[in-house]
């Protein structure tokens, strides 16, 4: 078996004791990531808003937090993100090894934008990536490549999610698609071809977002969490654990 740990959202600050709108996002990021080791995963991966302000210093502090991890672990970029900043202090890879299986990161982003968007070069790029390999292939990514029930947060998604879909047609091998951005527990099953794909959404280690909700708005019943994929040979089980703070 192998155990894949999804943490996202992180909004991360140069200064250490910055609040967000509910919470103070260092503080909850170490919660969230002492509880993960405790699911003693194979692997984590932090699907992007890794930092709020854009700075060098934010994802010092990530780097600091996440490597109490007893794991490799990975990241990727989101929308509040800066990829360089990112890069000097820790490369993003874009593929994953799950033993059978494999991880495709696919950046949906587009600089100075808060929505996503492929582009023909990355759909490319994924096309032959699913060509060259037909293990069982998870695939995460920022933006949710379907409606969520929000209206802000569909409004920036993934504006070419059908060009994705589209694509995903002759590829059976991809069983499910893990997301960042929405703040939030999510599954949807999406039928594709002969077979379907699975989308997760997953909490935020910061403020939670509330579902179906039609402008923006805090969920502030709900807490910090993480999301939990165990693969065994062709099945897996996935969950959403909470965070106490």
């Amino acid at each position: 078996m192998t155990r894949l740990v999804q943490i996202t959202d992180c909004h991360l600050h140069a200064d250490p004791n910055a609040r967000s709108r509910a919470g103070f996002p260092l503080r909850q990021l170490e919660a969230v990531v002492a509880a993960a080791r405790t699911e003693r995963p194979d692997v984590v991966i932090v699907s992007g808003d890794v930092s709020q302000d854009e700075t060098s210093a934010s994802y010092q502090h990530a780097m600091n937090v996440l490597s109490t991890l007893e794991c490799p672990w990975f990241w990727l970029g989101g929308n509040h993100d800066q990829p360089g900043l990112m890069e000097e202090v820790r490369v993003v890879h874009d593929e994953i090894e799950l033993n059978d299986w494999r991880l495709l990161v696919v950046d949906t982003c587009v600089r100075g934008h808060a929505h996503g968007e492929l582009g023909q070069e990355r759909l490319d790029r994924l096309v032959t990536q699913l060509t060259e390999d037909d293990r069982p292939t998870l695939l995460v990514m920022h933006h949710p490549p379907v409606s969520v029930g929000s209206v802000w947060l569909d409004e920036i998604g993934l504006e070419d999610s059908d060009a994705l879909w589209q694509a995903l047609v002759p590829f059976p091998q991809v069983r499910a698609i893990l997301c960042g951005h929405i703040h939030q527990a999510f599954a949807e099953r999406r039928t594709l071809g002969q077979g379907e794909v699975m989308v997760y959404g997953c909490p935020s280690t910061t403020d939670q977002f509330l579902a179906g909700s039609e402008k923006f708005a805090i969920d502030e019943a709900s807490r910090p969490g993480y999301r939990v994929f165990d693969i065994h040979n062709e099945q897996w089980l996935t969950w959403v654990e909470r965070v106490d703070l």
